[in-house]
């Protein structure tokens, strides 16, 4: 079993930035893709951005020059740097891993075996 908690999330104004960490346990680790994932009631699940367990990273057009993401092996941890936070940006942001060994990064949640709770961000105009 791998379990994700998401931490860094809050309210920021347009234009300013957070950074999304997501602690992970489990000793295969280094092995997973790991995504971040949002979320707007009413709306499906979105793919914001991924990295694969060798580092290579893919991003949704609407985020790409403004989120990086980036992972930890020591510390089990991924981190998305979000900067030039827009009010569409608000959502519940969630991490997930793809256990199966692979140098791609899925977008489909659906590959994804487990996710964390989520952390609320709202971005103010």
């Amino acid at each position: 079993q791998v379990q994700l908690v998401e931490s860094g999330g809050g309210l920021v104004q347009a234009g300013g930035s957070l950074r999304l960490t997501c602690a992970a346990s489990g000793r295969a680790f280094s092995s997973y893709a790991m995504g971040w994932f949002r979320r707007v009631p009413g709306k499906e699940r979105e793919f914001v951005a991924g990295i694969s367990g060798s580092g290579g990273t893919r991003y949704a057009d609407s985020v790409k020059g403004r989120f990086t993401i980036s992972r930890d092996n020591a510390k089990n941890t991924v981190l998305l740097q979000m900067n030039s936070l827009k009010p569409e940006d608000t959502a519940v942001y969630s991490c997930a891993a793809d256990e199966t060994p692979s140098f791609f990064v899925y977008a489909g949640p659906m590959e994804y075996d487990y996710w964390g709770q989520g952390t609320q961000v709202t971005v103010s105009s």
